[in-house]
């Protein structure tokens, strides 16, 4: 009995060892994917380590005032304001509504596809000076 306990111990020692380093590898890969999504929006890539000040940087990123955290704190409410802020966070790079359930159903695919892919930070919400200046000039031009 007592060399069954042992080789128990051992299995679930081991276990929790491959379990730790598989969280360990994993925290590492998002700090890397949320510095390169907070660099590709011209924020501080430092900034996605400190955890509220890395809340506060998101919601400057996708256009939202800083006390949206209050609102992401408030159960049930923070669903819906989650979504607006993926929602948010994907326009902001030019994605659509399709790549906001993506980050929300399926983020650890689409996060790195938003930090390593081709997308380029257009501004809070997607809209960059040079959208806002065309829009403008072609409201003249279809009258």
């Amino acid at each position: 009995m007592d060399q069954l306990d042992q080789t128990q111990s051992l299995a679930l020692a081991g276990f929790m060892m491959t379990f730790m380093l598989f969280t360990l590898v994993l925290s590492a890969f998002f700090i890397v994917v949320s510095w390169r999504i907070f660099t590709k929006a011209g924020q501080p890539g430092w900034a996605s380590l400190i955890p509220i000040y890395s809340a506060v940087i998101q919601f400057r990123i996708i256009g939202k005032p800083w006390w949206w955290i209050f609102l992401c704190c408030i159960p049930l409410v923070n669903i819906y304001f989650i979504i607006v802020a993926l929602n948010e966070l994907s326009k902001s790079f030019g994605k659509d509504t399709g790549f906001t359930v993506g980050l929300f159903f399926l983020s650890f695919i689409f996060y790195p596809i938003l930090a390593f892919g081709n997308a380029v930070y257009l501004g809070p919400g997607g809209v960059s000076g040079e959208n806002v200046d065309n829009t403008i000039q072609g409201i003249g031009q279809s009258v």
